[in-house]
């Protein structure tokens, strides 16, 4: 016990995370298996020379370093053995390509993210069932395609607008990150809630979600209704939650035409659950319509926060790139005393600073493991460019897929390490190989959300290098990755100084 106390507090929250989620999967991978191949994935030694835990603790200190450390040693396909569980690595785009392309019946998610249950509630996204699950994915689908875009962009604009205008005045100086945060959770809200929720109900919706977002712990993964007060503040929040939105749903039944203004504009993705039917015609509950928004916004708010700001972290600290970035959105907008409407179109012609955000996902991920269980045996191509290898994964391995890695190996970038937006310009163009660039995962797993993601990180942006010059506050202090949060973004000092832009 002790042992595992003092392991614990060397390891970063989600690498407790992941090891407690290995646990579990061992506690219930105890089917009989058909006997493995013989071809299995190279088991990596340690360089922490303790029997059982050794590969455990090198994981702890630094995972991303062990990670890059056994790619370069055993080649793109190994195993961590952690405890009596496998813990299988695909690195680089060939070797990703099956975590990609194999669905549930073969690398299965539920497993992994089912302690999300609580939070989300039940029958929504993995605690669905299939048919369910497939029917509230088609619909967030639906709620972010382009015509759906189109509607929320004047929303972002104007929610960016008003938060400056109150907010940051002519100049001074302010952490990019938090008001990052506050910016992306109240553009998502006005997009994805509605307006009568945005202009109502918005200060409690934030206080319930910060106490759902913090039920979310390294023990939460083990042991999802522990009885430690996040989870109790978790659960009394979720209740509440469900009574707010209640409310919010039987006042738009109540008033379908919308004569008294009771909701927005009926464009929000809360319109579209509350008339999602599933395949046997049964209607969504309350309680339902309430998870599907917590797994948006779980799935969005930390994500477009820590993109955005790491994109305008690295523009700041890339003068020249600064200028060009600067130079386009005059060009397509003009300045802020001639601008033009920022129009979908317009948003989309954003190539620089599009690619800028690219770049910067690709250099620091927020999510930087992605899980899948191994339901079935699969084969894959490992080994070196030079000697491939033809492995076979066992059932009952969980298999990983870390994009903070993939994407910084010279196989699929040239000088990874360098921001080099114009990697991904014409003429270029590095992430056109399969599975190599995994900002937004890949396959039929894709983030379903990318494009609602682009426009709102480039809209206010957008709006930020048009209205302000800004610069970093610790130039030769860039910030690092925060690789002791579930969610990876910046630590550091992420403070910037900012100054309205002289009007012409």
């Amino acid at each position: 016990m002790e042992l595992l106390t003092t392991f614990a507090a060397t390891v970063p929250t989600w690498g407790v995370a992941l090891l407690c989620i290995a646990l579990l999967i061992g506690l219930i991978a105890i089917l009989p298996k058909k006997k493995s191949a013989d071809n299995l994935p190279p088991i990596i030694s340690s360089n922490v020379h303790i029997p059982i835990v050794g590969p455990a603790i090198e994981f702890g200190k630094s995972p991303m370093k062990m990670v890059h450390r056994c790619y370069e040693t055993y080649g793109s396909v190994f195993t961590v053995p952690i405890l009596h569980k496998r813990l299988t690595f695909l690195v680089g785009p060939q070797a990703q390509e099956p975590f990609f392309t194999y669905g549930d019946e073969v690398l299965s998610q539920q497993e992994v993210y089912g302690f999300m249950k609580p939070v989300f509630g039940p029958g929504v996204v993995y605690d669905a069932t299939k048919t369910k699950r497939q029917v509230q994915f088609q619909k967030m689908a639906h709620g972010l395609r382009a015509s759906r875009l189109k509607g929320y962009l004047p929303k972002i604009e104007k929610e960016t607008r008003a938060f400056f205008k109150e907010h940051w005045g002519d100049q001074g100086e302010v952490d990019l990150l938090q008001t990052l945060s506050e910016l992306t959770i109240l553009t998502a809200s006005r997009c994805l809630h509605g307006d009568d929720v945005r202009e109502n109900l918005f200060k409690e919706i934030s206080t319930l979600y910060h106490d759902l977002d913090h039920g979310v712990t390294p023990l939460t993964v083990f042991w999802p209704n522990a009885p430690i007060q996040a989870h109790a503040k978790r659960d009394a929040a979720r209740k509440e939650m469900v009574k707010l939105f209640g409310k919010v749903i039987q006042a738009r039944r109540d008033d379908p035409t919308n004569s008294s203004s009771t909701h927005g504009d009926g464009t929000d993705i809360l319109t579209i659950f509350m008339e999602m039917k599933y395949k046997d015609g049964s209607s969504p509950t309350t309680d339902e319509i309430t998870g599907l928004l917590i797994a948006l916004l779980f799935a969005g708010q930390h994500t477009s926060a820590i993109t955005s700001t790491w994109t305008a972290l690295f523009i700041a600290a890339h003068p020249h790139i600064l200028k060009r970035v600067v130079e386009e959105q005059t060009t397509l907008l003009g300045d802020e005393q001639h601008a033009t409407t920022m129009d979908f179109d317009k948003v989309n012609e954003m190539e620089l600073l599009h690619n800028c955000m690219r770049e910067a996902l690709r250099l620091c991920p927020p999510l930087v493991l992605l899980m899948r269980y191994a339901k079935k045996e699969f084969t894959v191509t490992g080994g070196t460019p030079n000697k491939p290898t033809t492995f076979t994964v066992p059932q009952g391995d969980m298999v990983l897929v870390s994009p903070s890695v993939g994407m910084r190996i010279p196989e699929a970038f040239l000088d990874p390490n360098s921001f080099d937006p114009d990697r991904f310009a014409e003429g270029r163009e590095e992430h056109k190989i399969p599975y190599a660039y995994l900002g937004f995962g890949g396959g039929m797993h894709s983030c379903m959300g990318q494009n609602f993601a682009f426009v709102q990180v480039k809209a206010i942006l957008s709006i930020l290098f048009r209205e302000y010059e800004i610069e970093l506050v610790s130039p030769d202090n860039f910030p690092e990755q925060d690789f002791e949060a579930m969610v990876v973004g910046p630590k550091g000092d992420c403070r910037v100084r900012y100054k309205k832009r002289k009007q012409l």
